[in-house]
């Protein structure tokens, strides 16, 4: 550890809306800092991007500084979306206010960045030669700041203007009578497109990959969305803070795949007559994660595209069809589709004609066989941003040992939070990839970035820490519940710059995060309450290492558990027996259902006692003879029955190909121990018996989840002791195997997973007596030989109780010689497996499932 002493404490990259708020916090807080900036003044990417038409598509009350209250209550904005001139001002306004050009070199571009270990500082290089020592380095250099040059054969040779809007002359651009040609169709070209053909005699827009817009209906901003933020502005900002994409919205509870076609019709043309970004995707909860649901929303914005230009031709060129509306970032416009009715104006869709050269002239196409000229006075390149990554890796960042952050993000990028990267102490990016950045109001996601990091020095300095680096852990963690959240949405399917898919050779990844910027504020806030979760601390006072993970759930179970936590349900354990079941079919009830079988029958059959037991017979929609698996539900032994399960049976029967046959069972307390488990063999000996008139084809596997797969481990363990019938297979969900031991799980998932550790004592009490719970007729992990039982597939989840003991019985029957296969489900808890419908991630578990039950049955399955 040195006690050299850095030029200053702080360097930060940047001086926009991140680096001036930077700037003013580490002032505030007494930490001497400076800011090096490319531009000639304050503004970051209001600075640059001057286009015409630019700008902002968050309204501008929203888009705006929160933590100066002063000028939050006087500054008036003169439209809804301010234009780049006004928010400009604005910055500026900022500056001058706060007198924080002092602290900025500007005309100073940072070429790279180095660490050392030995003095634990930053070494950061800029173009003028000079060299300056910090103890943190920050990265505020906005997610589209970095240009993307064009790809494009010829690019160069045009000698005629050429202008980018990423870097627009100062002065403006006067394209009057004149014949302009514009590639790209993105925001900055919808924005600039038709004010551009206002202008020009002749207007060429050439358009790869047609983009959604909706109308902005700019304006003065709307008395309503005005009286919101006046009747109390400190609660409206709060609420901004904690609402899903940075602006309060009311988010909708309604599926666009259960609502009549006149509710959806009247939600999409309330989105559409809203204009704004979140609007349209927000019509209906289901949009970005259900395909069906999207095209709805798609169709309905492309019909309007159709009513709105004139040419048939042209209104299908510009109607996207390749990619869900909403993954590629939905634009704002003031008439961009009637454009195209201007005489004047001419789309070329590179789809049917690619550009085959930038020319001296103009552009060439290719047409057929041959190829057509345009030739022009002006090109606009209108071609985009390497988006969220570029700017940052544009920079030769030198880690520990010299690692270099473009070559450890050349597969992607890999974070903690969106916030930092392992092997990069004390480098700090604000919005970074891997944070809901660009997916939200910038505003509000700077502001939160700026406090974390501000805070976290405070924190460090009170606690005489200099150094600070998330583990390889975390950052591994992190990565993946990014990416868990992306998987369950759309966007991957999009060839989007949110993918990265806008500039060759880079990493196809969903960059921004996208749980909402709620979520994400909410687990920020969770590290730094847990003492800094997944993060290594060093300094004069010691070091501190946390180890921890944070979000280890799969992000639809981690969504499922913050809604359950919202409706403050009665603990089950608190209810009379026949109260539970009530409440249990209740919930059942407003599951999602589960997909169409071939038949579905009821019916009943004899009981260990002679009573009747219900059954649902589900039959595959191929052609039969077909195996039949027999399947007990769960439920502790005690709520559930014959159909409680049957989104799940439902799911099995069509992906297994093999009837299904969900029996119920006496449930305790008023039939306790063993009679669940001798109407389980009952109902296996029956089924074997009538297997031909119920459809089989003479081979029989067992299945169950959670009390029902201990049904159907003791079922397999007693027809082979018993000489019963012969089992293919035996398939157990999240199994009970032990009911007298309580092992680690039970401590680590006890509570706030459903099946709680309470709940499971309650199932246990009001069925089998203490003094039983060693029998292995109730606990079949103790069974005293496991060999020559059938298969298994027994799957168990991260998150349950039952883990440890699901566990054991696997490794128990492998020990047996028995055939296993054991599937560790990461991120999922004790209900999440089951469900169908509501649960996406786990949905690859029951293919497994239904894969397992096609081994067993081998030849004789059609699926």
């Amino acid at each position: 550890m040195s006690d050299q002493q850095p030029d200053v404490d702080v360097v930060v990259v940047g001086a926009g809306i991140a680096g001036l708020y930077l700037l003013y916090r580490l002032r505030e807080m007494g930490m001497s800092a400076v800011a090096f900036e490319t531009g000639d003044d304050v503004g970051g990417t209001w600075y640059w991007n001057r286009y015409p038409g630019a700008r902002c598509d968050v309204q501008s009350i929203d888009y705006s500084y929160s933590w100066d209250a002063e000028l939050d209550e006087t500054w008036e904005w003169s439209e809804r979306y301010a234009t780049q001139p006004e928010i400009l001002r604005y910055v500026n306004h900022v500056a001058d206010k706060h007198d924080l050009r002092r602290h900025i070199t500007f005309e100073t571009r940072v070429d790279g960045a180095a660490w050392n270990d030995d003095t634990e500082l930053w070494t950061v290089a800029t173009d003028d030669g000079q060299q300056t020592t910090c103890r943190y380095y920050v990265m505020a250099t906005g997610c589209l700041s970095s240009m993307k040059d064009p790809d494009i054969a010829g690019t160069g040779t045009f000698e005629g203007d050429v202008y980018f809007t990423g870097r627009w002359p100062h002065e403006g651009v006067d394209f009057t009578g004149k014949r302009v040609g514009v590639i790209g169709t993105g925001s900055s070209a919808i924005q600039s497109i038709p004010i551009i053909a206002s202008q020009a005699s002749e207007l060429t827009v050439f358009q790869r990959t047609p983009n959604f817009s909706l109308p902005a209906h700019n304006g003065p901003v709307r008395p309503a969305d005005r009286a919101a933020i006046d009747a109390d502005r400190a609660a409206y900002r709060q609420l901004a803070k904690y609402s899903s994409a940075g602006v309060p919205r009311e988010l909708s509870e309604e599926s666009a795949l259960t609502v009549s076609e006149e509710r959806r019709q009247e939600r999409f043309e309330e989105a559409w007559e809203e204009g704004t970004i979140f609007s349209m995707t927000g019509a209906f909860m289901d949009l970005l994660v259900d395909r069906t649901a999207n095209e709805y929303a798609a169709e309905f914005v492309r019909n309007k595209i159709r009513s709105i230009v004139d040419d048939p031709t042209t209104a299908e060129a510009l109607c996207p069809t390749t990619y869900p509306l909403g993954t590629k970032r939905l634009c704002l416009d003031t008439n961009y589709y009637a454009t195209f009715n201007e005489p004047h104006v001419t789309l070329v869709d590179l789809f049917a004609n690619p550009i085959s050269s930038i020319t001296p002239a103009g552009i060439d196409v290719v047409d057929g066989d041959g190829a057509t000229s345009y030739e022009f006075d002006a090109l606009v390149y209108a071609t985009g941003f390497d988006a969220m990554t570029g700017a940052i890796v544009r920079v030769d960042i030198a880690g520990r040992n010299g690692v270099q952050l473009k070559e450890k993000w050349a597969e992607g990028p890999k974070t903690y939070l969106g916030l930092m990267s392992h092997d990069f102490p004390n480098l700090f990016m604000v919005t970074g990839p891997q944070s809901p950045s660009v997916l939200s109001n910038m505003a509000v996601s700077i502001e939160q970035h700026v406090d974390w990091i501000c805070d976290t020095l405070d924190h460090l300095r009170d606690h005489d820490q200099r150094v600070i680096e998330p583990t390889q852990e975390a950052e591994d963690g992190w990565v993946a519940h990014a990416n868990d959240f992306a998987d369950m949405t759309l966007f991957p399917e999009a060839n989007s710059w949110y993918m990265g898919a806008n500039v060759p050779g880079k990493a196809r990844v969903v960059l921004p995060y996208l749980g909402g910027v709620d979520r994400y504020r909410r687990i920020c806030d969770a590290v730094v309450d847990g003492d800094y979760v997944g993060f290594a601390r060093s300094g004069p006072s010691g070091e501190h290492v946390d180890t921890g993970v944070i979000c280890r759930l799969q992000p639809d179970v981690m969504v499922m558990l913050e809604m359950m936590a919202e409706l403050d349900l009665p603990p089950m354990e608190s209810m009379p027996a026949p109260d539970a079941r009530a409440f249990s079919e209740a919930m059942g009830a407003a599951s999602p259902p589960g997909p169409e079988v071939g038949d579905v029958i009821d019916a009943t059959l004899p009981g260990a006692d002679g009573n009747d037991l219900d059954y649902r017979l589900y039959r595959p929609a191929t052609p039969g003879p077909h195996p039949i698996t027999l399947y007990f539900h769960g439920g502790g032994w005690v709520i559930g029955n014959a159909t409680s399960d049957d989104a799940l049976c439902r799911d099995l029967c069509n992906n297994s190909g093999s009837i299904i046959i969900s029996v119920d069972y006496r449930h305790g307390p008023e039939a306790k121990f063993p009679a669940a488990h001798h109407d389980a063999y009952a109902a296996l000996a029956w089924v074997a018996e009538h297997a031909d008139e119920l459809g089989g084809n003479g081979e029989l596997a067992v299945a169950g989840w959670s009390a029902g797969a201990n049904l159907a481990a003791h079922v397999a363990q007693r027809t082979r002791d018993e000489g019963g019938p012969s089992l293919a297979g035996q398939v157990l969900l999240t199994p009970v195997t032990d009911c007298a031991e309580q092992r680690q799980s039970y401590t680590d998932n006890g509570e706030g997973y459903v099946l709680t550790k309470n709940l499971m004592d309650y199932f246990l009490d009001n069925y089998i007596d203490e003094a039983d719970r060693t029998d292995p007729i109730a606990s079949p992990l103790r069974a005293s030989n496991l060999a020559g039982l059938a298969p298994a597939m027994i799957v168990t989840c991260e998150f349950d109780p039952l883990r440890d003991e699901g566990d054991a019985y696997a490794a128990a029957l492998r020990e047996a010689g028995v055939d296993v296969e054991h599937v560790q489900a990461h991120g999922q808890i004790h209900t999440s497996v089951p469900a169908v419908g509501a649960m996406v991630t786990s949905a690859t578990y029951r293919e497994q499932m239904a894969a397992a039950l096609r081994g067993f049955f081998g030849a004789s399955v059609a699926v």
